[in-house]
């Protein structure tokens, strides 16, 4: 990989933040509260989607698969990559190999400007990836996303309802359900649009969780890990990454509950951490969400998930490092949080 340079406001603030005021509430921070009207200003739950305004043949060029949809027996997985990353950095080395040795036929989806464009914009993606990957399969598709790759899965099924019936299992790997304190902090001056829309205040936050934050029919598991440097906070009966409306199916899991002495960061938790594809593969495995008592006791010794190369594993985990670090290729940043969409709200 060519070399990229190393530059990240939510990197840069989360020391900030962790030294001074950690989860600390907004108004704590000198921090303008948004308002958040009623749920009933925004879009009813079960109100038709707009039409898709990215060009088709973006959508198809976005999603890359492993093999034919056709002829499965097992529901194939929609591979989602967090902010500032690309799918094939992310999920080359690690979950693409272990679904690849497991008969898991899985696709990723390539979100524009690696992912740090308008979130709203990416959900479009989503909803084309499991539209597709749905039809082309006659089956069910599961989802499976690290950080903002958790979450964007949610801004698809919130706003166009159809995909509901196409998806199984959703798996968030300590995704940004809520936001983080750390784009509190960061996002003051200018951000790139996803990260304003991942402040814990924004207004796309309070869009998203409006009215439920599942459905039924979906089976949800949230891993997170306890020392969680990025999506802060996700420690507590308020973890962000933690669902709880809705009557969806929901696991929320934190990898130190099933593991105590678990030590994965945001990063590891996305990439290499043994006891989150553990749980993501139980979820993926079994009727429902994960089940923690499942797990083998054994895991937790384990220094690599299935798929990771021991002998390769400082190479890849460092390329992957530096481009989710890197600021090359991100959207340019704005001075304020992206307007919500006029589909977002009950008056169009």
């Amino acid at each position: 990989m060519r070399p990229r340079p190393v530059r990240s406001a939510l990197i840069a603030a989360t020391a900030l933040l962790l030294s001074t005021v950690a989860a600390a509430p907004a108004a704590a921070l000198d921090l303008p509260l948004l308002p958040s009207g009623p749920d009933g200003t925004y879009a009813p739950l079960d109100r038709r989607g707009p039409a898709l305004s990215v060009p088709g043949a973006d959508l198809a060029a976005s999603l890359t698969c492993s093999g034919p949809l056709t002829g499965l027996t097992r529901d194939p997985v929609l591979l989602v990559p967090g902010t500032t990353m690309d799918p094939q950095v992310g999920f080359s080395w690690n979950y693409m190999k272990a679904f690849d040795a497991d008969g898991i036929t899985w696709c990723a989806v390539t979100l524009p400007h690696d992912a740090t464009g308008d979130v709203q914009v990416a959900g479009e993606y989503l909803v084309n990836g499991i539209r597709t990957m749905s039809k082309a399969s006659k089956r069910k598709v599961d989802v499976v996303g690290w950080s903002q790759g958790g979450m964007v899965p949610r801004w698809a099924l919130r706003f166009w309802p159809d995909t509901r019936a196409m998806v199984d299992d959703l798996v968030g790997l300590s995704p940004s359900n809520h936001g983080t304190t750390v784009a509190d902090v960061a996002c003051q001056d200018t951000c790139t649009p996803a990260n304003w829309q991942q402040r814990s205040i924004s207004t796309f936050m309070d869009a998203l969780n409006s009215g439920a934050e599942t459905f039924p029919g979906i089976s949800y598991t949230q891993a997170y890990t306890q020392l969680d440097e990025i999506v802060v906070p996700n420690i507590g009966p308020n973890a962000s990454s933690a669902l709880k409306t809705g009557s969806g199916a929901i696991s929320n899991v934190a990898l130190q509950s099933v593991c105590p002495t678990n030590t994965a960061d945001h990063f590891a938790i996305g990439s290499f951490d043994a006891v989150a594809y553990a749980i993501t593969k139980d979820a993926l495995d079994n009727p429902g969400p994960a089940v923690p008592l499942r797990i083998s006791p054994t895991t937790c010794l384990e220094p690599f998930m299935p798929g990771v190369d021991p002998t390769t594993f400082a190479t890849d985990y460092l390329a992957f490092l530096r481009f989710a670090t890197s600021s090359e290729g991100d959207a340019a940043k704005t001075a304020s949080e992206p307007a919500l969409k006029p589909y977002v709200f009950a008056k169009r």
